[in-house]
């Protein structure tokens, strides 16, 4: 039989990203996927709002500090040589992804969205490179490139935000919220400005 390790709360290094904190409320009942969650912040702020989390990353490390109760890890390089997505339409309420970047999934990822899914993503955009890491264009958005998806995959945006953040360091990011379109459109599940 397997141990289960209890969900530690968050230490200050662990700050949720604002992005995250705000618009996670609005996935509905279901299981959300974290992807690249890195050390399970994140995945650990989805299980408190009462979501079961698969938390995705190719580190074993990084995975193993991300485990917990209502976290179901996955070690999956996305990004190998034959890798495949590995879940299937439909499959989440929510995915959550923040400071990653890897273009080929993105079809399949928003594939994986249910009919009423919420997506939250937010990673760096062009012109990082003046503040460090990362620099790569290869992994630097470019400019209304989170627009330019959510019109490809059909998703309506709900928020989208484009600029210089400071927390946690400064950098320069694209973030968007966006639901599938059978999401409902209830006014009172939109948190106020």
């Amino acid at each position: 039989m397997q141990a289960i390790k209890q969900v530690e709360p968050l230490v200050e290094s662990e700050t949720i990203s604002a992005w995250v904190r705000r618009w996670a409320p609005l996935i509905p009942g279901g299981e959300v996927l974290d992807l690249a969650c890195g050390n399970g912040r994140h995945a650990r702020h989805l299980v408190s709002l009462g979501h079961p989390v698969i938390a995705l990353d190719h580190d074993p490390e990084m995975l193993e500090q991300a485990a917990g109760t209502g976290i179901v890890t996955s070690l999956v390089d996305l990004e190998a040589p034959g890798a495949v997505w590995p879940f299937a339409a439909g499959r989440f309420a929510g995915i959550v992804v923040t400071n990653y970047l890897h273009r080929p999934l993105i079809e399949s990822l928003v594939a994986s969205l249910a009919p009423d899914g919420l997506l939250v993503y937010e990673t760096f955009s062009e012109g990082n490179e003046q503040f460090g890491k990362p620099s790569n264009p290869k992994f630097l958005l470019k400019e209304g490139e989170m627009l330019t998806w959510a019109a490809q995959q059909g998703l309506r945006v709900v928020a989208y935000e484009e600029g210089r953040v400071e927390q946690p360091k400064a950098a320069l990011v694209q973030r968007i919220c966006a639901v599938r379109p059978d999401f409902p459109r209830l006014a009172a599940l939109l948190p106020p400005f």
